[in-house]
C-alpha cells in the first residue's frame, strides 16, 4: 500500500463529551461515509448522529436522540426512534449485551449500532475525566478507583492488572505524564 492508490471511501466517526448541569454528561457520537471520488451531490452517502446524557452517579443514560443527517433510502429514518430504547441502559456492566439484543441487525440501523456501540466507552472516558476536573477545581470527586468502569477493558484493567495495582500503590488518574510510568514507580520500598 503505497498511498498511491485512488481513495474508495473515506468513514469519520467522532465521539464529543461535554459536562451537563449537576452530574450528568452527554456524548455525542456522529459517524460520516464518503466517497471521495463521487460528485459533490451523492459524495456523502451517510451521515448520522447518535447522542446521550448520562447520569454519572451509576452511569445510567436518561436521554437518547438519534437524527439521520444523510441517508441512502427515504426509509432509513424510520428507525431513529427504536434508538431511544437507550434510555434506562447502564453504560457499565451488560452495554454491549443489551445494545446488541436491541438494536444489531434487522432491529435497528447498522451505522447507529456502530455509534451506540462505540457510546460506552467514551461515556466511560468522559466520565473519568469529568471526576478529575472535578478533584483538579477542589471540588468533591469520586476515589481514584472510580477508574474501575474500565475494568475487563483490556490487559490493564484485568483484574489483577497493572491498571488497579496503580491505584492501590498511589497513583493518582489525570495526574503526571503521558503514559503513565511502569508500577514500580508508585510502589513504596
Amino acid at each position: 500500500m503505497t498511498g498511491a492508490e485512488p481513495l474508495l471511501h473515506r468513514r469519520t466517526i467522532t465521539l464529543t463529551a461535554r459536562q451537563e448541569d449537576g452530574d450528568e454528561i452527554s456524548v455525542e457520537a456522529e459517524l460520516s461515509d464518503e466517497r471521495p471520488w463521487a460528485e459533490p451531490a451523492a459524495a456523502t452517502v451517510h451521515r448520522m448522529v447518535l447522542a446521550v446524557r448520562v447520569r454519572v452517579t451509576d452511569m445510567v443514560v436518561v436521554a437518547a436522540e438519534a437524527d439521520m443527517l444523510t441517508f441512502p433510502h427515504a426509509e432509513c429514518p424510520l428507525i431513529a426512534p427504536a434508538f431511544d430504547g437507550l434510555v434506562g441502559l447502564s453504560v457499565a456492566a451488560g452495554y454491549n449485551r443489551a445494545i446488541q439484543e436491541r438494536f444489531r441487525g434487522v432491529l435497528g440501523c447498522s451505522h447507529l449500532y456502530e455509534l451506540a456501540r462505540l457510546l460506552g466507552p467514551a461515556v466511560v472516558q468522559a466520565a473519568m475525566s469529568a471526576n478529575v476536573r472535578r478533584r483538579d477545581a477542589g471540588e468533591p470527586a469520586n476515589g481514584p478507583r472510580a477508574t474501575a468502569g474500565v475494568l475487563n477493558s483490556c490487559h490493564i484493567w484485568a483484574p489483577d492488572g497493572v491498571g488497579l495495582r496503580k491505584l492501590d500503590a498511589g497513583w493518582n488518574p489525570g495526574t503526571g505524564p503521558r503514559p503513565v510510568p511502569e508500577l514500580h514507580t508508585f510502589e513504596r520500598p
